[in-house]
């Protein structure tokens, strides 16, 4: 680790120190620190539901397997995987050829990937990545993906062990808030640092866009170009990374509603969102790609899987997400056009009238660019057992895209959420971003590799 970072996660632990134990309980874990003392690095699980081309598995161990690139530096992973587990093996499945590549043993159970082997817990993180591969819907097309069977069974053998590790945890943590809340409680029941959510808010902010501190924010929008549920998802996740450090920290939510065809219209005729906010993001991002190259068009967003379940019905075309928070903060996520790459936010503060705006870009490489930042804060987490931003954000917005599919399946229906009372205060973590440097050495014009290919060191300095 770098002595920049190591300093940054200090600052964190003394902060946590002064604090006092109610802090250190959510941040720190006994079994880590010693780790830490001894200079070992952690060992890792790697639990996954399918590793083949761009999937997120592909995307975050390429950066766990070799030094990478974040901020422009290359930087040494820090920790080691021992041990791999994948729920499914799709025709274009590489796990096998990383497994036997890397002489990283795949195993049948995640118990197994947990003991790698043995009887007994013998690591020191879980990086649990559960999403991608060929799952069902529900009714209302919520993928269902098996988080919450993965994060179960990891725990199970912590549980066994009573020595209670890092868990990271991809995306949301549960298509069922039953279930998401459990997952939460149990990792503060146990002190067990918990990391989880979108990629997208360590992207590189086009312009750069730093609220003051303790801001008053009137309105916000968080937009994007993909679909209900998962895109909404990265969307909720921008929003609430930037409207969580508003004065008085985070309060929670109090109502959502999912407007699309006539009562879309609607809305957008009566001025449920502000037209210039929409605006103003949309002009950050035509700013942005006015400045840069287009990007290759051949392919780079395919995964080559073969078609899932059917999903069912959705609402054709664009959609908002009406937010209300309980200290009165009105949001809403908008889906415009259809692009994998469109990630923008605006807002207003009080006493302001013009808009505050900023397009996320996540890499020449398109979103697989954003996996060098997440790893690299999972990575930090591992290390030292802090949580490099507060898992509240993302049970926050796991209760968000939940409430969104019930107002879907109600047909819009307001909902009213009394359980989203999700109070948090976030701590900086600008350290953990891409400030877009990195982009200075991976450019257009530089080949993706279509192949799992982690270079050593040596290899980036021929």
């Amino acid at each position: 680790m770098s002595s920049t970072n190591r300093r940054g996660f200090l600052r964190h632990a003394g902060l946590a120190s002064c604090l006092g134990s109610p802090f250190l309980s959510h941040f720190a874990t006994p079994s880590i620190g010693r780790a830490a003392r001894r200079n070992k690095r952690p060992r890792v699980a790697a639990i996954f539901t399918v590793l083949r081309f761009r999937s997120h598995a592909y995307n975050i161990l390429e950066n766990f397997l070799g030094p990478y690139y974040f901020n422009g530096k290359l930087t040494d992973p820090g920790v080691d995987v021992v041990s791999f587990y994948a729920d499914q093996f799709p025709e274009d499945d590489m796990a096998r050829e990383v497994s036997k590549r890397f002489e990283i043993p795949l195993y049948a159970s995640i118990n197994d990937a947990m003991c790698v082997g043995g009887r007994n817990l013998d690591v020191d993180a879980a990086l649990l990545i559960g999403e991608h591969g060929d799952y069902s819907y529900n009714a209302v097309g919520q993928h269902l993906y098996p988080r919450k069977r993965f994060f179960d069974e990891a725990v199970a053998v912590m549980r066994r062990a009573d020595r209670y590790i890092p868990v990271f945890n991809d995306k949301h943590l549960s298509y069922r808030w039953d279930w998401a809340k459990e997952m939460y409680d149990t990792a503060r029941r146990h002190k067990m640092p918990l990391l989880a959510g979108s990629s997208v808010p360590l992207a590189q902010r086009k312009p750069p866009l730093e609220l003051p501190n303790r801001s008053q924010i009137e309105e916000a929008v968080s937009i994007h170009g993909g679909g209900l549920e998962s895109y909404d998802f990265h969307a909720f996740e921008v929003l609430q990374s930037i409207v969580e450090s508003r004065a008085g920290g985070e309060t929670g939510v109090a109502k959502i509603e999912l407007l699309y065809g006539e009562e879309l219209e609607r809305a957008r005729e009566s001025g449920r969102w502000s037209h210039d906010l929409v605006d103003a993001a949309m002009a950050a991002e035509n700013a942005m790609r006015a400045k840069r190259q287009p990007r290759p068009s051949s392919g780079v967003f395919r995964t080559n899987q073969k078609q899932p379940a059917k999903v069912p019905p959705r609402p054709n075309g664009p959609h908002a997400i009406a937010i209300e928070y309980k200290d009165g903060l009105r949001a809403t996520v908008l889906k415009i056009g259809s692009s994998a790459d469109r990630w923008n936010f605006a807002c207003r503060l009080n006493c302001e009238t013009k808009p505050r705006a900023t397009a996320y870009f996540n890499s020449p490489w398109g979103n697989r660019g954003l996996f060098k930042a997440l790893s690299h804060a999972i990575q930090q987490q591992f290390i030292l057992g802090i949580e490099p931003y507060p898992a509240e954000r993302t049970l926050l917005t796991t209760g968000m895209v939940e409430a969104t599919m019930r107002s879907f399946e109600r047909k819009g229906q307001p909902i009213e959420t009394p359980h989203l009372n999700i109070a948090y205060q976030a701590k900086p973590w600008n350290e953990f971003r891409e400030t877009g440097h990195t982009w200075n050495t991976i450019t257009v014009e530089t080949p993706q590799p279509t192949t799992f290919q982690p270079r050593s060191f040596a290899e980036f300095e021929r």
